[in-house]
């Protein structure tokens, strides 16, 4: 859209991947005098809050500058011999599949920044929460931009330890079994994952991706192929995740602070579907059509799998966590995008690319929603906070309530919203496979996927009308010239001291809701655990808004992001022919 000459583009694209490590190694050094402002944490929150505002100014040059009518090219490359023994290289570029996902990582990890700014999560120092933060950023953008297979796993493999130390130190209750699962698992596919690139690398002389993808691996026998896709395909979905090996999820959502959460789902799921198509699919096509089928299986198993857990999770006295359905959910929609993939077509590529986007936005905004009413209430159980009859987020706090419903229905599919068109695309691919692949079983695909989608609707609607609707709140004595619900047994001189409510974070503990009647407990607000809480704070709507109105962009307007991956897609399955 703007005329930015190739050297700087390349410079942008190397400080969008490095300058996040740069901004780690700064934010562990003490802060200068002039900018502690009220205490060092305070100073190394901002200086986080900076690093990936320049960062996403940089990409959003980026995109500026990238040219949309050369889509399917590379560009902003920079290619550089690493490690000339093993045929190595520092390989960098971005092309229409690359530059969205690029864009979205430096959004979310801002957006998680500035949230963190104005509400740390409980834990260590702040500084290593924002070097972690940092990290995993730069392992994650050098992931969608490196060009070399060898390259790719060490990226992959970066964002790794961050993840783990922002659950286990930042985390909740069951924190360290999760972060030690989420390591297990991972690791294991990656060893896997090694062994597959290895393979690919050696039989084909190279381990550059583009020479690759050009010459669709001449030299790599069918078998070889398969069992490439095999064992790579295996390491990404463990990081995507695919069902069945999806166990570790739920478990570190539950765990993870919100800003663990908000990247863990918005971005770091996201490197696993982006290696089925910037890996396989080009490099090994003959081995993903023979396996395509058993792909599609397992997608399809996840997606009515994780709506299913979703509906148990929901059900009204099943004590069910909603970052855990968030999790659960998470492996549906991360199906559809599987199942794109396993058509071998560019509209189920298209629409899986679409999909892992959308899923970026919804869910983010879904896991800062959800954090912000456990910073309110301490909890995140659906029993506890809809109470006996619903907690009414629309009656108390109609903006958080507006919110979550505007994220639900667009995690659903609702038309109009980003979340439909991904997964729409991957059924129309389902229904008319690529050439090589059986269509009778890929119809029962797309048919249970459709189903699933009914299932996703089911589950999204029931969680609104349980948080979102319900009587009005009962009426409410002022109390310092606000009205808040009084307090069931409560001491009389409690009940009539001054009220404030404290800053996010750090809100009194709360009694439990009684299991058995639902109703609040002595010292409990007679409304539920969302009796009397706040509405959309400032910061908070500063943070959400941008996730918000990128929704509605993306559902009104889809030829802004199909019109950049379609011409890239078109071009894994040509060889790299024009």
């Amino acid at each position: 859209m703007i005329d930015i000459s190739d050297s700087a583009m390349q410079l942008l694209l190397l400080l969008v991947v490095a300058g996040p490590l740069v901004g780690a190694a700064a934010a562990l050094l003490p802060a200068p005098p002039g900018l502690r402002g009220r205490s060092p944490d305070q100073a190394v929150l901002r200086h986080g809050v900076t690093v990936t505002g320049l960062v996403l100014l940089a990409a959003l040059a980026l995109a500026l500058g990238f040219d949309r009518e050369r889509s399917a090219v590379m560009q902003a490359t920079t290619d550089v011999s690493w490690i000339p023994a093993l045929g190595v290289r520092l390989h960098f570029g971005i092309d229409g599949i690359s530059l969205p996902l690029l864009v979205l990582t430096a959004l979310l990890t801002f957006l998680c920044a500035l949230y963190a700014y104005f509400n740390p999560p409980a834990g260590p120092s702040a500084k290593g929460l924002v070097a972690l933060v940092l990290v995993l950023e730069s392992g994650t953008l050098a992931t969608f931009a490196v060009l070399d297979l060898l390259l790719f796993f060490l990226a992959f493999e970066m964002v790794l330890i961050p993840m783990y130390f922002l659950v286990a130190r930042w985390g909740g209750e069951g924190r360290g079994p999760a972060a030690w699962k989420f390591v297990l698992y991972t690791l294991l596919g990656s060893v896997v994952m090694l062994l597959g690139l290895l393979l690919v690398g050696v039989r084909s002389g190279t381990f550059d991706m583009m020479a690759l993808a050009t010459d669709n691996a001449p030299a790599l026998t069918t078998s070889v192929q398969v069992t490439a896709v095999l064992a790579v395909g295996i390491g990404l979905a463990v990081k995507t995740p695919m069902w069945p090996l999806h166990s570790w999820l739920p478990d570190a959502h539950t765990a993870a602070p919100t800003v663990g959460s908000v990247l863990l789902a918005g971005v770091m799921l996201k490197m696993g579907t982006y290696g089925f198509v910037r890996i396989l699919v080009p490099v090994a096509p003959d081995g993903m059509r023979v396996l395509a089928p058993y792909l599609a299986a397992f997608a399809v198993a996840g997606i009515v799998y994780g709506s299913l857990a979703c509906l148990a999770l929901a059900r009204r006295g099943a004590g069910g966590d909603i970052k855990r359905l968030i999790a659960y959910s998470s492996v549906g929609h991360m199906g559809f995008v599987l199942l794109g993939i396993a058509s071998m077509t560019p509209t189920g590529i298209n629409g899986a690319l679409f999909a892992n986007i959308a899923h970026g936005l919804v869910t983010g905004l879904l896991f800062f929603l959800v954090g912000s009413l456990k910073d309110r209430t301490g909890t995140t159980d659906l029993d506890a906070l809809a109470g006996g009859s619903g907690a009414a987020l629309y009656g108390r706090t109609p903006r958080l309530g507006g919110l979550f419903a505007f994220a639900a229905v667009a995690s659903l599919g609702l038309p109009g919203l980003a979340g439909f068109w991904g997964e729409m695309l991957a059924l129309f691919g389902a229904f008319d496979p690529g050439d090589g692949i059986g269509r009778p079983a890929f119809l029962v695909f797309t048919a249970i996927g459709a189903f699933g989608t009914l299932l996703t609707a089911a589950y999204l609607l029931v969680v609104v009308r349980r948080l979102c609707m319900g009587p009005a709140p009962a009426p409410t004595a002022p109390v310092d010239g606000a009205s808040e619900a009084p307090l069931v047994g409560a001491p009389t001189a409690a009940a009539a001291a001054p009220k404030a409510y404290a800053p996010a974070g750090t809100l009194p503990a709360r009694t439990a809701i009684d299991p058995q009647t639902k109703a609040p407990t002595a010292g409990e607000p007679a409304g539920g655990r969302l009796s009397g809480i706040p509405d959309v704070r400032p910061y908070e709507l500063a943070t959400w808004t941008p996730l918000v109105v990128l929704t509605v962009v993306a559902g009104l307007w889809p030829a802004l992001l199909l019109g950049l991956t379609d011409p890239a897609v078109q071009q894994l399955f040509t060889g790299g022919t024009s």
